[in-house]
């Protein structure tokens, strides 16, 4: 008997699955506002050097504070004045020729910075004076929250499959919402930066283990629908984010309103069932049975569960030994266990990188970064109610690769567009957001399905480390722009088209029971 035959017996979409995806919903609102803080908390605004070293007690005092401005700081060839140097002494003659002198000498900032606050009150950035030399700080305050993902998503990974997909899902809650008020109080940069690192750590567990486990308890007709729902969680939480993020300008209070959700989520977690796949998997088959009853009660299909017994339960999942543990090892110990592990690793770190490489450039386009944080996530929802259709008509594997082919069309569009057309490459950038958006919702679907029972979380724990190794680099690759200003679109573009190739290494899914072991998936054509 296949878990299949069991999930449709007791309806496997009813009231008891629906219940598992409205919590997992909830819990999946920080997420993606977490991911994309950094976009707002480490801004950087306009800024120059603090002038008042330069204050002499005499005529610079008498000046109007745009005059000071002048006669302080130098102007950069775009007219803007310098964010970086000021001049060794007051430069009175430029209030009557605004024409810098060649010769007037300059120096570093030598008391710090004073930054434009209109639009933020305060970042992480004008905090620690994360500009100029420091600049590179802060494009890591990104980075090192993506490191703690990729360690946490590995850890996760490994942990759920050993000791549950419902009692690490609450250490994951718990510890990212403990992390996330830890770090809203930093005192130093290096506080900041090591409490980010633990909030990626402990939030990345939620994605994955959310994932499969509402993957694991609904029938295969439904399984699709799960993907998208679970992927309108993420757009819903983009949308409401960008406008927390207009409302809420200090950083601080910022950074505790997208951790708050967590409070709730940690007390729905009480009514949230353990996997009964996982629990049949390692040989606990009264506790899988006892799921299995409370699921069919509430879904009113008792008379059907009455007729399975525990012994029933042994014959699902078959494995070498009941009380093995598995690990990482074992995505590369046969063939065939072996490609799909190095494809669907690498298609994690291409897509990823695409994806967030568009996300990080909401400040690059026509609208300001509110509405471009806002548009992007309203185009989401035209590509998934699309993606539903797509995921069965022509197959989970043919819907990614038409749709990184799309994205990188997208990106390719937008480096042959002259920059004097920004609201046509606005628009273009959105639809590809909206397509990498569908590429991703899909890809999270794909990966739980491709993966046995036995190492599923491991296997979705491993790509999801690799593609927060993707997301890592992306503030990297718009660096790039200093070398050739449409370089990190081109990397991007790349990045697509390799994705597409190597999802067609892939096996399809679309209908096909979930793979329990790993030799069904060594018995595979």
């Amino acid at each position: 008997m296949r878990f299949e035959s069991i999930l449709t017996g007791i309806n496997g979409f009813g009231r008891f699955q629906k219940m598992i995806l409205a919590m997992c919903f909830i819990g999946r609102f920080s997420i993606p506002c977490h991911f994309m803080l950094n976009n707002f908390i480490a801004d950087v605004p306009s800024h120059h050097c603090d002038f008042s070293s330069l204050d002499d007690g005499g005529v610079f005092r008498n000046l109007s504070m745009e005059e000071k401005l002048v006669v302080s700081i130098p102007v950069q060839e775009d007219g803007t004045p310098s964010s970086c140097r000021m001049f060794a002494e007051p430069q009175y003659h430029l209030l009557q020729n605004s024409s810098n002198s060649p010769d007037a000498r300059t120096v570093p900032c030598q008391t710090g910075w004073v930054y434009d606050n209109t639009t933020l009150r305060s970042t992480v950035t004008s905090q620690w004076d994360l500009v100029c030399e420091r600049s590179g700080k802060n494009k890591a305050t990104a980075t090192i929250f993506f490191i703690g993902a990729m360690i946490g998503a590995i850890t996760f990974g490994s942990l759920s499959d050993r000791f549950g997909r419902r009692s690490m899902i609450l250490v994951s809650y718990t510890s990212a919402m403990l992390f996330g008020f830890a770090s809203a109080l930093s005192t130093s940069y290096v506080m900041f930066m090591v409490l980010r690192f633990f909030t990626g750590f402990s939030i990345t567990g939620i994605t994955i283990i959310a994932a499969v486990l509402t993957v694991e308890w609904v029938d295969i007709e439904h399984r699709k629908l799960v993907g998208v729902i679970d992927g309108f969680a993420w757009t819903f939480a983009s949308a409401v984010f960008a406008g927390i993020a207009y409302l809420v300008t200090d950083w601080r209070w910022l950074t505790v309103s997208v951790t708050s959700p967590l409070i709730l989520v940690i007390i729905t977690w009480w009514w949230l069932p353990e996997s009964a796949r996982w629990l049949i998997a390692k040989g606990k088959y009264e506790q899988a049975h006892m799921y299995l009853k409370r699921c069919a009660k509430m879904n009113q299909a008792e008379n059907f569960i009455d007729t399975i017994k525990t012994e029933t339960l042994s014959t699902i999942v078959v494995t070498e030994k009941k009380d093995r543990t598995y690990s990482l090892f074992d995505l590369i110990r046969t063939p065939k266990m072996r490609r799909l592990a190095l494809c669907s690793g690498l298609l994690w770190i291409c897509m990823a990188n695409a994806y967030f490489g568009i996300i990080f450039n909401i400040k690059g386009f026509w609208l300001d970064m509110y509405f471009t944080q806002f548009a992007y996530s309203l185009i989401e929802i035209p590509a998934k109610i699309a993606l539903y259709f797509l995921l069965d008509k022509i197959g989970r594997r043919s819907t990614v690769v038409g749709i990184q082919l799309m994205v990188a069309i997208c990106l390719g569009i937008n480096v042959l567009l002259p920059k004097e057309l920004s609201l046509v490459r606005t628009v273009v950038a959105v639809i590809g957001k909206g397509f990498s958006s569908g590429g991703f919702t899909a890809l999270a679907l794909y990966s739980s399905e491709i993966y046995p029972t036995v190492v599923r979380q491991i296997g979705l724990g491993y790509n999801s480390c690799l593609g927060r190794a993707g997301m890592a680099v992306a503030p990297f690759v718009l660096l790039l722009n200093e070398v050739w200003k449409d370089l990190p679109q081109v990397v991007l573009c790349c990045m697509a088209m390799l994705a597409a190739i190597l999802t067609r290494m892939l096996p399809e899914t679309s209908n096909n029971c979930m793979p329990e072991t790993i030799d069904d998936i060594e018995q595979q054509r």
